[in-house]
């Protein structure tokens, strides 16, 4: 079996597409369990991924998977509309429970981009306007109309001219705040006058159907807004009959101390996308809004063949009573402020940290070139490769790719926790010895 494995893997450029097969870091693994990985090399990992912030019970967790294996005795596919099953009615019950407000209605999909599809649609639909405001650094997607409002990097819009019908603003960007003044004052002020220039010079407000965010930027590089920012947005979409959609794929289920960072921010949205820890690895997603918003969008404006399979609902009714029965979300509060605190003492004493943001355990570690202060794409992956061949394995976002995700499942410990910090800190250390002689030699010279 090992052998047509290690075959398998020498065919794999050949195998899959290049997009699908040239990630960080293809680690061959036979196993998930809690938080590891079981590599095929033999050794044990320490997963710091999630499976990019899906596996939010840990992977396989004993009753996820049980209820997997019970619903598949039953149903494996169920086209919703021609026929109904339990699950998925029992599931959208049990979701208007932990979503905040009157978010109470469910048209459930496969994948977060198909919920971001979903919720444009349906803006644009209700309000019957053609344009859409997002925010730059978001990512939201990469089919052609979840393209459209992605803006995280350029390369993921390389030559396919996804549709105009978009306008970007700034996002929350506090490092620009002039000295002396409060950050969240700084970044509010900023955002009206970024939409009084806006709809001033390019739209105007009344055929904007909705503005979409990610309440906290996710692959764009882990950036938390002041609460402020969303309130302001909020009240700005407010006056112009704007419909607000945030973009809770990754930030949902837990990843920032609360259900959702809409309950984080207390700012409720028209719309909701969630997806990836809905199901603990199972491709479910769902487009959430009102019912009196979902009465607006009729029978042919928008349908799926998949969407909320079976088995994949039955998982996630496992995923909600896991994360209550076992108190995930506070322990995710817990866990990511034991982790923040831990990694600000690390940050004052590696110049190469730039800065540590965290909501929950929602954690950005920022890698920059300590001569310039620039991000440094480069760094951050000998760091990780360092930090794979210990045992622990983290993933990147950002623009440059130089911040380091922290996004380890909700069950995770504080042993776990400085077992992966230890390695990145023995990690950043080789890495900064490795390049000691150009800082001594730059301290020298400043």
């Amino acid at each position: 079996m090992l052998t047509d494995w290690n075959n398998l893997i020498t065919k794999m450029p050949d195998l899959l597409a290049p997009s699908m097969a040239k990630d960080h870091p293809n680690l061959p693994v036979v196993k998930a369990e809690g938080c590891y990985y079981y590599g095929l090399d033999g050794k044990q990992y320490l997963d710091f991924t999630s499976g990019i912030a899906t596996a939010n019970t840990g992977h396989r967790h004993p009753r996820v998977v049980q209820a997997i294996k019970e619903a598949a005795d039953h149903l494996v596919h169920g086209p919703s509309g021609v026929i109904m099953y339990e699950s998925i009615l029992k599931l959208a019950d049990e979701l208007t429970h932990v979503l905040p407000g009157n978010l109470d209605c469910f048209f459930f999909a496969n994948s977060g981009t198909e919920a971001i599809e979903g919720a444009i649609k349906l803006a644009k639909h209700v309000t019957k306007r053609p344009y859409v405001i997002s925010f730059i650094g978001c990512f939201h997607g990469r089919s052609l109309g979840a393209l459209s409002v992605t803006t995280s990097k350029s390369k993921y819009r390389k030559f396919l001219q996804p549709n105009g019908l978009t306008y970007q603003v700034p996002y929350a960007d506090v490092t620009g705040c002039p000295s002396g003044m409060d950050p969240e004052t700084y970044v509010i002020e900023k955002l009206e006058k970024d939409f009084e220039t806006l709809f001033n010079h390019q739209v105007t407000p009344e055929e904007v159907a909705c503005m979409i965010v990610e309440p906290v930027l996710g692959e764009g590089g882990y950036i938390v807004p002041p609460k402020g920012w969303l309130k302001k947005m909020r009240e700005i979409c407010d006056r112009h009959g704007i419909l607000l959609i945030f973009d809770e794929v990754q930030t949902g289920f837990g990843r920032t101390g609360e259900w959702f960072a809409a309950q984080t921010f207390n700012v409720t949205p028209d719309i909701m996308a969630i997806a990836k820890g809905i199901a603990s690895g199972l491709p479910l997603s769902a487009t959430v809004a009102s019912k009196e918003l979902m009465k607006q969008w009729p029978l042919g404006s928008h349908g799926t063949t998949f969407g909320g399979n079976p088995i994949a609902c039955s998982a996630a009714l496992a995923t909600i009573e896991v994360l209550k029965e076992e108190k995930l979300i506070q322990n995710s509060k817990e866990m990511g402020a034991y982790a923040y605190n831990k990694l600000k003492e690390i940050e004052t004493a590696y110049p190469v940290i730039g800065s540590v943001r965290a909501l929950g355990l929602m954690i950005g570690i920022e890698i920059i070139d300590p001569f310039s202060g620039k991000p440094d794409g480069n760094a951050l992956m000998t760091i990780l490769n360092k930090c794979l061949d210990k045992g622990a394995l983290f993933y990147l976002c950002g623009n440059n790719s130089e911040v380091i995700r922290m996004i380890p499942p909700l069950t995770i410990n504080k042993e776990q926790i400085d077992q992966g910090l230890f390695i990145l800190e023995e990690a950043i250390t080789e890495y900064q010895t490795e390049i000691q002689a150009e800082l001594n030699k730059h301290y020298q010279n400043a």
